[in-house]
């Protein structure tokens, strides 16, 4: 049998550790997203303050960004901050009082609304804090930014 020599050499490559992902959120009350790491470039679309992005690249004082519907655009780098949001995702998700499905449920939420990221929590769920300051756990598969 004969082998493929870039095969061979490609198994022979040491494994690359996985990275986790970066992500932000926006500062502005409605942050411009172009096309390109200017200002001139062309304007795509507003995003509102607290979505959290994931960052793809960085250029001096622009950073590409990935948001929940996985669209691709760059921002001004000063227009987001290190706080850690999550969005949800699903058509609706709950805020339950422990991480467990049995657990009280606390909030209904609806598809796109903001939480704030706290922490993780058992396998499978995530706690975060509401608008109104209520503190519980959502489904991790129910948010986007983690």
């Amino acid at each position: 049998m004969r082998r493929n020599p870039l095969l061979f050499a490609l198994l022979l490559l040491p494994a690359v550790p996985s990275v986790a992902a970066d992500y932000r959120s926006v500062t502005e009350a409605a942050a411009v997203l172009y096309d390109a790491p200017s200002q001139k470039a062309k304007k795509l679309y507003l995003i509102r303050a607290q979505t959290p992005v994931e960052v793809v690249v960085r250029l001096d004082r622009w950073i590409k960004i990935r948001d929940a519907e996985g669209s691709l655009a760059w921002i001004e780098a000063a227009q987001l901050a290190d706080k850690r949001t999550v969005i949800v995702t699903a058509n609706q998700a709950e805020l339950r009082q422990v991480d467990q499905e049995s657990s009280a449920v606390q909030l209904q939420l609806a598809k796109w609304v903001v939480l704030e990221y706290i922490a993780p929590a058992a396998a499978g769920w995530v706690k975060v804090r509401h608008a109104d300051g209520a503190t519980g756990f959502v489904r991790s598969t129910q948010v986007w930014g983690l």
